[in-house]
């Protein structure tokens, strides 16, 4: 079954502000709570279906993925499947204690801190040719983005110095708050959630643990990638910040128009000219396949305009398969202009000595007007 909308889901549109999402994930997280509704399983399924979209959407990286790519942005290959995963894999106990931080045990995990400081995932748009598409290809690509700080290795202090413990929130990296019957968990606006400060900052960083960089990268093009293809290089987007894992780069294909073949998934299609006598009379055609190579195919006589001739795997490759596709050839019959007068004389005599048994479409044509006019 195909997911809902992560906006859907909390009953609020796309610029909901962070208060306007926590509210709304409030009163369904109430609502549908398994303690409240034992034995439940559709109370427990709208439970885990409001608190995974409130841990995409209430995650600034998260969400900024989520609404470039939709749920594609987390699928398997792109981040995870299922449950409450997404690009950094919030699980649920950090969503829970957004609001519940009495059943959660009073402290976030480490891992709940590292993955709320994962780095951004990135977007590359590359642009291949349809030959490069059939065959494959290595592409040097070259980008912008956040490496971790060399000087300090990333925790943001002056060499020989270290991170203080949060004195806002005791180094929990979370703060508490009473709110009637409800005790709410925030993160630390102080430290952003890692429990530290930065007293000391390093210099070249000044305190973030990352560098802004030009990256260079070689990536391979499979066989058979189509326009709108989407490749999830796993690691190589923005380093994450105070030990948070990095972010993902995403790499996606366009496939620039061809001048001859037209494809359609894995099958190509182009049409072939050819004259009326060779249509009438037939005749041997040779043509060009996408390999670089040519196939010749034989027209019949009496190949009427628009016929298809299908090569069996002429066309594209399967992804990550042996096999390939079909390349469609459709004849066009050509009406010859600019006749000479040897030319005109002949086709003169051809029409006087034409017959309606060589033209069936045409003597059909015809019976069926006689038919209305008689009617």
């Amino acid at each position: 079954m195909a997911k809902r909308d992560y906006y859907d889901v909390l009953g609020v549109g796309k610029n909901a502000s962070p208060e306007e999402l926590k509210s709304a994930y409030r009163k369904l997280a109430v609502k549908y709570h398994p303690d409240k509704n034992p034995n439940n399983k559709t109370a427990e399924d709208k439970f885990k279906e409001a608190s995974e979209a409130y841990g995409i959407l209430s995650d600034k990286s998260k969400k900024e993925n989520y609404d470039n790519f939709g749920h594609a942005a987390f699928e398997n290959g792109g981040g995870g499947q299922g449950g409450f995963g997404g690009f950094s894999g919030a699980d649920f106990s950090d969503i829970f204690e957004d609001f519940f931080g009495e059943f959660g045990g009073g402290r976030r995990s480490s891992r709940g801190r590292n993955s709320s400081n994962r780095g951004s995932d990135l977007r590359y748009d590359l642009s291949i040719s349809l030959e490069e598409a059939f065959s494959g290809k290595k592409q040097n690509i070259q980008f912008s983005t956040s490496e971790k700080c060399t000087t300090c290795k990333g925790n943001g202090s002056k060499p020989g110095t270290s991170p203080d413990r949060c004195t806002y929130c005791g180094g929990n990296g979370r703060v508490r708050s009473n709110q009637g019957f409800f005790t709410v968990q925030q993160t630390c606006p102080q430290c952003a959630g890692s429990g530290e400060e930065i007293t000391n900052p390093c210099s070249d960083c000044n305190g973030q643990g990352n560098s802004q960089i030009t990256k260079k990268i070689s990536v391979t093009i499979p066989k058979g990638v189509d326009d709108g293809t989407r490749i999830r290089l796993a690691g190589k987007g923005e380093a994450g910040t105070r030990g948070g894992a990095t972010g993902d780069l995403y790499l996606f294909i366009n496939i620039k128009t061809h001048n001859l073949f037209k494809r359609s998934d894995v099958n190509l299609f182009f049409e072939f000219p050819i004259s009326i006598a060779d249509a009438a009379l037939g005749t041997t055609i040779e043509i060009p396949t996408i390999d670089g190579k040519k196939a010749k195919i034989k027209i019949p006589d009496g190949t009427q305009d628009g016929k298809q001739f299908r090569l069996k795997g002429k066309g594209m490759p399967f992804m990550r398969r042996g096999d390939f596709g079909d390349l469609y050839v459709q004849v066009k019959t050509e009406v010859p202009v600019f006749l000479n007068k040897e030319q005109k004389e002949l086709l003169e005599r051809f029409r006087k000595i034409e017959n309606e048994k060589s033209n069936p479409s045409i003597k059909k044509f015809f019976q069926k007007a006689r038919d209305f006019w008689k009617s």
